[in-house]
């Protein structure tokens, strides 16, 4: 009796593998553009976030010192007292903002500060992904006062 070995072939057949990768590109399809679309989203909720936390600071040192940091002594004044200036003498040690740099917006640019700003005490924003004045969409600026 001749015995023939039989081997048992196993792994996927090509119609397996097609079926599961149209059921990935479907999915991929679903869910990418929420995803993309989150991202800028993202962005412009981090900058509103780090806008009231330096407002906060900024707030923190008008009860210390009586009056906001001008345009020249910047946001940098948060965060090291500011040379010569009688008018701040009762900065608080250790600064107004944890770290030894103002943050930058999510794009990598600076925060913009103006004192006196045009409608308030101060003008303080982001100028959104084009860095630059005005925009629409993900290039628009993102300021303190927006709402939400």
């Amino acid at each position: 009796m001749n015995r023939i070995s039989v081997r048992k072939q196993s792994g996927f057949s090509l119609i397996e593998i097609m079926v599961v990768v149209v059921i990935i590109s479907v999915l991929a399809g679903l869910i990418a553009p929420n995803i993309i679309g989150k991202a800028a989203e993202a962005r412009v909720t981090a900058a509103k976030v780090d806008l009231k936390s330096i407002a906060q600071s900024l707030d923190a040192y008008k009860l210390d010192n009586f009056h906001y940091p001008s345009s020249d002594q910047g946001l940098q004044a948060l965060i090291t007292q500011p040379d010569g200036s009688p008018s701040a003498k009762n900065w608080r040690k250790g600064g107004y903002i944890q770290g030894k740099n103002v943050p930058k917006d999510p794009w990598g640019l600076e925060y913009q500060y103006l004192s006196p700003g045009v409608d308030g005490p101060y003008d303080l924003y982001s100028l959104g992904a084009d860095g630059r004045e005005g925009g629409e969409d993900d290039n628009a600026d993102v300021s303190v006062w927006d709402e939400s």
